[in-house]
């Protein structure tokens, strides 16, 4: 019996064939496509031993299939009942929790709601005006203002004064933002995290958005700590797919961004040698999925966290 592997994808152009590629001449006895969909039934039957889910947070009708889809048994890359309940802010708890390094950090009301919410009557529970003042005396400035639930640096801002932090507040409508401290970094770097298991540092200039292939930019130290610190926020939280994003200040990674379900995995962005490195661990963790099931419905296990 062939196992099947299913490819949720968007907009992106390099990543989606060469990882079907990379499954399929592996052969034994798996193969890879993608999926299709068409409005699916509470009584039908996953055909897909392992999906890889790379939209589903712009798709919401894909979420939905990817649960009914764990439910029977298949494995999600991501755990979409995790990624559902994920954000920055908790990423950011939960990295204090477990000793690593990250920013202070703010999590704030939305700026506007709905049209069902009175302000006067719906919103008695928040504090009105907030102490702006209270916050900034808190991160610092200059500070960064970015989407709670936001990738791709989309909804980000950096404000040197509290004029400019209100001002970009005050456009981000109903989106939920959180303000972080400004780390000024000397080495910046993300983490591509695979499996649980594997952690790829890759050298990046925010400035220019762009990754360096430089072997010699970070020592067998801060290397380990790098690996090690990425390993133990993607166990905690469950992803098999995930990228770190570190800002090292004073020699100390910080996590500015844990949350990044769907990295950046293009060949233009990533470099050719990163790439190849993604789509080829990328294409074994499916594969082992396929061929070792793990009980995902169990994951995470917090209880073993703390």
């Amino acid at each position: 019996m062939t196992l099947k592997i299913g490819l949720l994808v968007g907009r992106e152009a390099s990543f989606p064939p060469a990882f079907l590629d990379e499954v399929r001449k592996r052969g034994n006895g798996v193969a890879a496509e993608y999926v299709k969909l068409g409005g699916t039934r509470t009584d039908e039957p996953c055909p897909y031993a392992v999906l890889v889910d790379r939209v589903s947070h712009e798709v919401p009708y894909y979420r939905s299939y990817l649960k009914h889809a764990a439910l029977q048994g298949a494995a999600v890359v991501n755990n979409p009942f995790v990624w559902s309940a994920d954000d920055k802010f908790f990423d950011g708890a939960l990295a204090a929790r477990l000793g690593v390094a990250q920013p202070r950090t703010v999590a704030l009301p939305n700026k506007d709601y709905g049209p069902g919410v009175v302000h006067g009557e719906s919103l008695r529970n928040l504090v009105y005006p907030l102490d702006w003042q209270g916050v900034v005396d808190y991160v610092g400035l200059p500070c960064v203002l970015k989407d709670a639930h936001g990738g791709g640096w989309k909804s980000v801002a950096l404000c040197v004064t509290l004029d400019e932090l209100l001002r970009h507040y005050n456009r981000s409508g109903l989106r939920t933002m959180v303000v972080q401290e400004y780390v000024k970094w000397e080495k910046y770097v993300r983490c591509l995290c695979v499996g649980q298991e594997e952690v790829l540092p890759m050298p990046y200039d925010p400035s220019q958005r762009r990754y360096i292939v430089d072997p010699g930019y970070l020592d067998s130290r801060l290397r380990d700590r790098l690996v090690g610190d990425s390993l133990r926020l993607v166990k905690a939280l469950g992803y098999d797919m995930n990228a770190v994003e570190w800002a090292v200040r004073d020699g100390v990674p910080h996590a500015i961004d844990v949350l990044n379900p769907a990295p950046d995995l293009d060949v233009h962005s990533l470099t050719p040698t990163y790439f190849r490195w993604a789509v080829e661990h990328l294409a074994d963790l499916a594969v082992r999925l396929a061929k070792q099931p793990r009980a995902q419905r169990q994951e995470p296990h917090w209880s073993q966290l703390f």
